[in-house]
């Protein structure tokens, strides 16, 4: 959603509706739709392209791509809690989608959830889950690897995507080695390229093996500072949210005072900007500014952890 709103006559505006050109051309026709459509839509996910996520699409689409040999190379997603990581694998997936043929399903991409422990057996179980496998009670380690094995081979996946890689570091350090193990045969015996996401305590466990260190190249979102990319984020949220009236969010004010609210990250600016575009709707104010940011029900990470701590005591 990188593209500029469109201007001039070939907008075509309703009797009474305020000009919507400052609007990406796919959201004219909800801001047509009454308040409580569009509170919906406002609420709903969307994709916001921005440099860095189309980097890392571009990224693992090479991967996916890459051929089979020996040792092939991986990737490291890393950055800050609620910064978009999750949200790129998950668009990567639904770039490739499973395919159905008459006697199996292809899954080029797979993603599975890293267990709370690194524990291998956990592990498996989780595979074979996201493959809709089903399980049998008390089976033996040796027979869930081999089951694993056998149906990733069958669904055809290609790159196998590790999301939470940092509850690694969550385990002892015996289950932990044999997890980091496991890492080095899963991409050995498939020849396929793993994708780790996480914090950066995925990366420190990753960087306790020498081997998968060399293995797993790391991909870093840091947290968004005040700049032209952030400028440019904010103009592309505002040309998408269902607003009648501009929202001038590209402002180096706007920016400074939002980046600083939302603590950098892209999860929380969205949550702050959502807030404060359902705020806009419900007001009748129809646009995100000072008075809507006032009004919107947003609390920042750390307010929200000193008012957890306050009810505590």
């Amino acid at each position: 959603m990188n593209s500029e709103p469109k201007t001039g006559p070939e907008i075509e505006l309703e009797p009474g509706l305020a000009d919507l050109s400052h609007l990406h051309e796919s959201a004219w026709p909800v801001a047509r739709l009454s308040a409580a459509e569009r509170l919906a839509r406002v609420r709903a996910d969307r994709w916001i392209g921005y440099t860095r996520a189309t980097q890392a699409l571009d990224q693992l689409n090479t991967l996916l791509n890459w051929p089979a040999k020996q040792r092939m190379p991986n990737l490291l997603v890393i950055g800050p809690t609620n910064n978009g990581k999750s949200m790129i694998l998950e668009k990567f997936r639904r770039l490739h989608p499973p395919t159905s043929h008459p006697d199996a399903e292809e899954i080029p991409v797979l993603m599975v959830q890293m267990p709370s422990d690194p524990h291998v057996a956990r592990f498996y179980t989780a595979l074979l889950s996201a493959l809709g496998a089903p399980l049998r009670p008390r089976q033996r380690l040796a027979e869930l690897e081999q089951l694993a094995v056998r149906l990733l081979r069958q669904a055809g996946v290609r790159m196998l995507v590790i999301d939470e890689l940092h509850s690694v570091l969550a385990g002892r350090d015996g289950p932990r080695r044999e997890f980091l193990n496991l890492l080095r045969f899963l991409g050995n015996e498939l020849k396929i390229p793993l994708v780790g996401v996480g914090t950066r305590d995925a990366y420190l466990a990753i960087r306790s093996d020498d081997q998968l260190e060399n293995r797993f190249a790391p991909f870093v979102l840091p947290r968004w500072q005040p700049g032209r990319e952030a400028s440019t984020l904010l103009a592309s949220f505002a040309a998408a949210f269902p607003l009648r009236r501009p929202s001038h969010l590209a402002t180096p004010e706007m920016t400074d005072y939002l980046l600083t609210c939302s603590e950098g990250t892209i999860g929380e600016l969205a949550a702050l900007l959502t807030e404060t575009a359902a705020a806009a709707i419900e007001s009748g104010e129809e646009a995100i500014n000072q008075r809507t940011l006032l009004m919107a029900s947003y609390v920042g990470p750390t307010e929200r952890r000193r008012k957890f701590e306050r009810e505590l005591v």
